[in-house]
């Protein structure tokens, strides 16, 4: 992680520091040098380690407004079953209906904007409700985020 934090210090972000070990990464920076980060960050990884995740960049309005919206806790599903794919890009709604519904039940999914929203009470292992299946489906690139980290990454954000 301190490597990690290096290179988005190197693009020009301010009061870098990370949240446990998968990559969460919070940070201040203009809103322009902000909307370039995945792009310059997963090639400084790819340059330095050899792979290029997805990065995915949110702000903590847009961070909040995901929390604020979960359509899974206005049906009081339990929080410790949800979970968040942030998506790169809007999927197109041609691409949204390409998705099935019943792919992996009991696990259910929501796309709202430029996330989808999980609700997988057999946890995220065993669902086949995953990175390579949405983000093939709705051409895109993802990562996921438990619901627990959703809501830590945002506080840090606030402090």
């Amino acid at each position: 992680m301190k490597d990690l934090i290096t290179l988005f210090e190197a693009a020009g972000c301010v009061q870098v520091r990370h949240y446990i070990q998968s990559g969460n990464v919070i940070f201040s920076a203009a809103p322009a040098l902000a909307a370039k980060l995945p792009t310059v960050i997963t090639a400084a990884i790819t340059k330095r380690f050899g792979f290029g995740p997805p990065v995915q960049v949110r702000s903590a309005k847009e961070l909040n407004d995901v929390i604020v919206h979960n359509p899974f806790l206005k049906l009081g599903m339990a929080e410790d079953s949800l979970h968040v794919m942030f998506l790169a890009d809007k999927p197109t709604a041609g691409n949204v209906e390409k998705l099935d519904p019943d792919r992996s039940p009991p696990g259910q999914f929501i796309v709202q904007g430029q996330e989808i929203y999980l609700y997988l009470p057999k946890g995220l292992a065993d669902t086949k409700l995953t990175n390579a299946y949405f983000d093939a489906k709705l051409s895109t690139v993802s990562t996921v985020r438990n619901w627990r980290t959703v809501k830590k990454l945002l506080e840090l954000m606030q402090d």
